[in-house]
């Protein structure tokens, strides 16, 4: 049976779009309609820049990088966190992925009342500092919030089976 051409993609603002996946090699189009989901679609992101100022799509995208770069970055201060080992793209992407599950399980954790800023800064802001792998982070971008103290352990522990939490 041939891979799907043609998928209807959910996007993140809430419309549903067929698209025409054609042009991408079959073993390519799950990854990029999951992409295409998490984004807004077509029109509402095209609204979306109308109403900051039409630009380029080149001025947009630098706008945007160096937003995220300065968000990157504060959060990285804000946690002390290490350099990160692997190549320029899979860093650069791996810092995003780091910035992001930091900050929601930070949310999550502290400012949901599950842990105290010392309890945070015990088990979850000290250990991580020790995980410097580019791809270990890259990894883990899809992972719940909630997780992230399991799969510190997990990942320090050098074992990939679960490990009791105490609460």
């Amino acid at each position: 049976m041939a891979v799907e051409t043609i998928w209807n993609v959910e996007h993140a603002c809430g419309h549903s779009v067929d698209a025409d996946l054609s042009d991408r090699r079959a073993d390519q189009r799950a990854g990029f309609a999951r992409w295409l989901a998490s984004k807004d679609c077509g029109d509402c992101w095209r609204a979306r820049r109308a109403d900051v100022g039409w630009c380029s799509k080149e001025e947009w995208l630098v706008t945007r990088r160096a937003e995220e770069t300065t968000a990157i970055d504060l959060c990285e201060d804000r946690f002390a966190m290490p350099a990160l080992c692997g190549s320029d793209n899979a860093v650069q992407w791996a810092r995003r992925c780091r910035a992001d599950l930091l900050s929601a399980a930070y949310s999550h954790l502290v400012l949901g009342n599950t842990l105290t800023e010392e309890d945070w800064e015990d088990r979850i802001e000290a250990p991580v500092r020790q995980l410097s792998q580019a791809a270990w982070w890259i990894d883990q971008r899809d992972s719940q919030p909630c997780d992230l103290e399991e799969l510190i352990v997990a990942a320090l522990s050098g074992r990939g089976d679960p490990v009791e939490m105490e609460t």
